[in-house]
């Protein structure tokens, strides 16, 4: 058995391309027809109406549980399912116990510049691969006397995918239900709070649920984003209009955001209405960026928050914005049988219904940075083995980043099927740091995992690979050359650098 190393390949290997991180603008929504053709499937979410289905089941199957008050209103995300998914689950799940005959979603304005008002919609229904949401023209129709600052004009509609991307929650989550599809031109705080007294004016007494579709701050490094959104998300959750507004054109001291919240106009809106329907309360229910994802960039990340507003007591519920502890004490047997049921969970969930799981809900010693392989086996044989050796990210998302390298990513072997994940063994390597030794006499085979560098070649074996083999430590490092493209005798000779490090092995047969 051989091993690659890698560092994250930031899903090129897995053709993640076209579900985007947020906001892009499409040229699939095929200006000059008169019904709006959907440009979310297969860039956004599934393009597969089985897959959609059992992509959100399985979203809404692992999102925070429901808290008892019915939500008035609810901020959610509106990214690819794959980097924020999870969290619009979580927001819609706050919601899913309750009846609702219609659903107000109002998205923002990525793709008309010159758009300024407030687009209604056009047509009896909001296609999706789900079907055609019907839409609540009678709502429709009294929003535009409410308010002068709303028509139906399909133009900003036709490529965006704000709204879009709600829908399919909504068809799943509340099939009779009607929608109101709105687009804010932009983040006009008088405009917005017009349009949230008029929502609130039809939705009182009435199920209505209301929902402003945002990201967060764009495009800041994952640390950087956590504060970032945090403050952000501190306004919202205490429905303060005013204060979002001076924030949203106010320059941020943190490096590289290009703003706070791209859908702004839709809180403010959303809020206002929340505030007129009696909510007293926001809560956070969940908060994630896509440098948290398996597949994202902790480099260059979009934020992600679910909120409800709820009447009740009074003030804000921030509680889920606490940075979860970390522990550097040993794995437990809890901790390795959670971990090798998330690298399987990884790879079955991406193959059936191409979105992942969040790494969330794990005790704090898995929580710590630390370096990973991940190894596949098929009745005995290998059948792929990535990993990341630098300890720079939590253990669980390393895990799972590298069960899918392993799965889809290892270039000596086809992509893994679905039909195949029950006979997989998975096999998980936790890593200490690697250290520098003085040479081969410092090699203990069967300890230690080394990785050799020389004239511009490197190669990494793990502590389990000699053993495996039979391998005596020279015969061990005569491969190893080989593995890194250099002659077998190479590692005899001057210029060679020489790391060990050792590994916690643990695998889904041990007892």
């Amino acid at each position: 058995m051989t091993h690659r190393r890698t560092q994250l390949s930031r899903a090129g290997a897995l053709a993640f391309a076209g579900l985007l991180l947020c906001c892009s603008a499409s040229s699939a929504g095929r200006p000059g027809q008169d019904a709006r053709q959907p440009i979310g499937p297969g860039q956004f979410y599934p393009r597969s109406a089985s897959t959609l289905k059992a992509a959100i089941q399985a979203m809404v199957a692992g999102a925070v549980a429901p808290r008892p008050d019915r939500p008035a209103a609810i901020v959610v995300p509106h990214a690819g399912y794959v980097y924020s998914g999870q969290i619009a689950a979580d927001a819609y799940r706050q919601a899913a116990a309750h009846h609702y005959d219609t659903v107000v979603i109002v998205g923002t304005n990525h793709t008309d510049a010159g758009f300024s008002k407030i687009a209604v919609a056009p047509g009896r229904v909001f296609p999706t691969p789900l079907g055609g949401a019907p839409i609540d023209q009678a709502f429709a129709a009294a929003l535009q006397k409410e308010d002068t600052d709303c028509g139906v004009d399909g133009s900003p509609h036709r490529a965006e995918h704000s709204v879009e991307v709600q829908i399919p929650f909504v068809q799943q989550l509340f099939p009779a239900a009607k929608i109101v599809p709105l687009i804010v031109g932009r983040p006009d705080q008088a405009m917005c709070v017009r349009l949230g007294r008029a929502l609130a004016a039809l939705a009182r007494d009435k199920a209505v649920l209301l929902v402003a579709s945002s990201d967060l701050s764009h495009y800041p490094k994952a640390d950087d984003a956590r504060r970032e959104d945090r403050g952000t998300l501190e306004l919202v959750a205490n429905l303060d209009v005013e204060g979002l507004y001076q924030r949203e054109w106010a320059a941020s001291p943190i490096p590289n955001v290009d703003t706070h919240a791209c859908g702004s106009g839709p809180i403010m809106a959303i809020m206002t209405a929340a505030r007129a329907l009696g909510a007293t309360r926001g809560t956070i229910i969940s908060y994630a960026n896509s440098g948290d994802t398996l597949v994202g960039d902790p480099d260059r990340t979009v934020g992600y928050g679910a909120v409800v507003f709820t009447p009740g007591e009074r003030g804000a519920d921030v509680e889920a914005l606490k940075t979860p502890a970390r522990d550097a004490g040993p794995l437990q047997a809890a901790d390795k049988k959670a971990l090798l049921a998330f690298a399987r969970e990884t790879i079955r969930r991406y193959l059936a219904t191409e979105t992942l799981p969040l790494p969330r809900g794990f005790s704090p010693r898995v929580m710590r940075n630390r370096g990973v392989f991940v190894t596949l086996n098929e009745r005995g044989e290998l059948r792929g083995c990535i990993g990341h050796i630098p300890g720079d990210m939590p253990l669980a998302r390393v895990v799972g980043a590298m069960a899918l390298e392993a799965a889809f990513g290892d270039p000596r072997f086809s992509r893994v099927t679905l039909d195949e994940v029950p006979k997989l063994e998975i096999e998980i390597s936790v890593l200490t740091p690697p250290a520098r030794v003085g040479g081969p006499p410092d090699i203990v085979v069967g300890r230690d995992g080394v990785i050799i560098a020389a004239d511009g070649h490197t190669a990494v074996f793990l502590p389990q690979v000699a053993p495996e083999q039979g391998w005596t430590r020279d015969e061990m490092l005569n491969n190893l050359c080989e593995k890194a493209g250099l002659p077998a005798s190479r590692w005899r000779r001057p210029g060679m650098t020489f790391e060990t490090f050792q590994a916690e092995v643990f695998r889904e047969s041990d007892k």
